[in-house]
């Protein structure tokens, strides 16, 4: 596996298979493993297409793997940036707790941009569009 992310909050790794792997660690590791598993399942269920998938849960390891959603991307004008956290409040109910530009990626398979990182994020109240 090559680190991603070698933090004091998480260790990333990438598998072979592309697989993301997160190791919660540091302050309430516990609460921010248990949101993030939380969010990624709403978005699941909400059928978001630009967020990572759950593949496995490990509670007991604070440790999860999830699908890849592409790479860091450079350089995202903060209007971009703003915009593409603002798509996922109003169209996914979603508010990310930690809205910068390093926690989006660039997707070529799905030629857009995505958004990682999902551990200080709420669930907001939310009715499916066209409902």
């Amino acid at each position: 596996m090559r680190d991603l992310k070698d933090g004091i909050r998480a260790l990333v790794r990438i598998d072979w298979h592309g697989h993301v792997h997160k190791r919660f660690r540091g302050t309430d590791a516990d609460k921010r493993y248990a949101n993030e598993v939380l969010v990624l399942k709403v978005l699941e269920e909400r059928k978001c297409p630009y967020v990572p998938r759950l593949l496995e849960e490990h509670p007991d390891e604070l440790y999860f793997v999830s699908t890849n959603c592409g790479s860091p991307s450079q350089n995202l004008p903060p209007q971009k940036v703003a915009a593409i956290f603002d798509e996922l409040e109003r169209d996914y109910g979603v508010r990310h707790g930690d809205a910068e530009a390093r926690n989006i990626t660039y997707s070529q398979q799905m030629g857009r941009f995505c958004v990682i990182d999902f551990e200080l994020s709420d669930v907001l109240e939310w009715s499916q569009p066209g409902t």
